[in-house]
């Protein structure tokens, strides 16, 4: 895996039922007259599959209705009137260039029977990359069925076990689970179709599309709204909560943020090539210390929220105040930063100095157990694996991913196609390579134009609190990430350009997982018992 790639279960990975549904006049997706393309050169067609379950939460039975589908979306500036024909010989410079952009956009929505809609909270999950699709979120997490995996280690191929889960969030909202355009069973196509849907606007304003359609086809307009980003889903969800309720009078009840990245300057992936910029560094030693802990690399027998403490206060205190000295930093106080480096690393004091007391994600992750020729994993790093190549500076892949991911995408294929009846003839793509196209420049919140400069939607999420003051969000983290690492979240909410009595509208929650909380199953109960409880104190019923 490449580590600039945040591939939101796998990095996200990645980016959610007590009974209710439809108003009484909201249409029955299963009697929904059927959809025509938008424009005489629409190459999607809007579609479903309509089953019915139930799922067990929490010993109480949820029935559902499960609706896997597309809705087709455009591009920013597409007009929804049809061109009139043309007169016989007439020319077309736009045709001639084929037909416009679009994307046809999959969705499982599992939406529980018997409740008025203005009633029940509905929530939009998605996990990021970007490029991921949503398998991650739901197969793992909040869908009505679960994959069963090892905690931290490989686990077995096939046959893999689907289980009843029983942290579905089903309990306490509707769930509709988003695959990315090009992404799952989403595509693209059209002119010029990546340049429209591949960057940070682009990306965000599809998602706009979707959510928007899928309220109207659904008759959800006056339900609660959440989103529920992972990953790149929290860099989505930043923008999307923003362009939401500025460009389409749409108000969120609330964002919930799984393994949150919103300024790319904060990344401890490939922070040298950013020089003077430091702060990444002390954001991910906390993480560095949970994982030497929990692979015995540190003596004592401090808590984790005890160690993590102690760790970030170093970090923000004289750890930062080391870096940012530069090379006027004294020697006496390059010696003991590196010794202290090394008591909340474990990595060799000669190591430490060596990388000039600034040690990247990879480079951890290699270098950790470099002893046994183990590589210490990234989303979460309990896992490890065999090093690739004793010799290379950096971990060559990451030994979670390379765990747990069959599972997810095996179990997937099997259940959307035998369950839900769709994709019959159709590859799911879990996972695609956007990177040659995707546009990281970003237009934030009063800004003119795009800005040539590191991604920061930290603006947008101040500006959607600002215009919403009763908008609430959730940042939940694992100790164990270090594709996100948790301090880093916390650390960019804090830095939001809010008033002071704003920083109350964010709460923060963390686990003794990694990049996917809920890969480890005492955190997916806790994971599900807070944005349950969240959901339930803000939906405003």
């Amino acid at each position: 895996m490449k580590r600039h790639s945040l591939r939101a279960t796998l990095l996200g990975a990645s980016l959610l039922l007590a009974p209710a549904l439809y108003a009484a006049d909201a249409p029955r997706p299963d009697k929904a007259p059927a959809d025509k393309p938008d424009a005489p050169h629409a190459r999607f067609k809007p579609e479903s599959r309509v089953t019915d379950g139930t799922v067990t939460v929490g010993g109480r039975p949820v029935a559902y209705q499960a609706i896997a589908g597309t809705l087709v979306v455009h591009p920013k500036g597409w007009d929804d009137v049809p061109k009139p024909d043309k007169e016989d010989g007439a020319k077309d410079d736009d045709e001639d260039r084929g037909p416009t952009a679009e994307a046809s956009m999959f969705y499982v929505a599992y939406l529980a029977k018997g409740a008025p809609a203005e009633g029940r909270p509905v929530t939009f999950l998605f996990n990021g990359g970007p490029g991921s699709s949503s398998v991650w979120l739901h197969m793992g997490a909040f869908g009505p069925r679960r994959v069963v995996t090892l905690d931290d280690s490989h686990t077995p191929a096939a046959p893999y076990q689907l289980v009843n889960n029983d942290q579905s969030l089903l309990d306490a909202s509707d769930l509709v689970f988003v695959d990315a355009p090009g992404t799952g069973f989403s595509r693209i196509a059209g002119r010029d179709k990546e340049k429209s849907f591949y960057g940070i606007d682009a990306d965000a304003h599809a998602f706009c599309e979707f959510i928007t359609g899928f309220l109207s086809k659904y008759g959800r307009w006056n339900s609660p709204k959440y989103l529920f980003g992972e990953s790149y889903g929290t860099t989505r969800s930043a923008v999307l909560s923003n362009m939401l309720q500025a460009d389409y009078d749409v108000d969120l009840n609330g964002v919930i943020l799984l393994s949150q990245i919103f300024s790319f300057d904060t990344s401890v992936d490939g922070p040298e090539t950013n020089p003077g910029i430091d702060v990444a560094y002390p954001l991910a030693l906390p993480t560095y210390a949970a994982t030497a802990r929990y692979h015995h690399k540190l003596p004592g027998t401090q808590s984790i929220p005890a160690l993590m403490g102690e760790v970030e206060h170093f970090a923000m205190t004289d750890y930062t105040l080391a870096l940012a000295a530069g090379a006027s930093l004294p020697p006496d106080r390059r010696e003991a930063i590196a010794a202290k480096l090394h008591d909340y690393t474990g990595l060799p004091v000669a190591y430490i100095k060596k990388a000039n007391l600034r040690i990247d994600g990879g480079e951890f992750e290699k270098t950790l157990q470099d002893d046994t020729d183990t590589t210490t994993g990234r989303l979460d790093t309990r896992f490890s694996g065999p090093t690739m190549d004793p010799l290379s500076k950096e971990a060559d892949y990451d030994p979670q991913s390379a765990s747990i991911s069959s599972a997810y995408v095996s179990t997937f294929n099997d259940y959307v196609r035998r369950v839900l009846h769709y994709g019959e003839g159709q590859a799911y793509k879990p996972e695609i390579d956007v990177f040659r196209w995707w546009d990281m420049q970003h237009q934030p919140p009063g800004a003119p134009e795009k800005l040539p400069q590191s991604a920061n939607v930290m603006p947008d999420i101040a500006a959607a609190l600002k215009m919403n003051p009763n908008l609430k969000i959730q940042l939940n983290g694992g100790y164990y990430d270090l594709a996100t690492p948790f301090y880093e979240g916390i650390y960019e909410m804090q830095h939001l350009q809010i008033p002071p009595r704003l920083q109350g509208n964010i709460e923060f929650r963390q686990y003794e997982s990694g990049h996917m909380v809920y890969a480890h199953q005492a955190s997916l109960q806790q994971l599900h018992d807070n944005v349950a409880g969240f959901i339930g104190r803000t939906h405003g019923k």
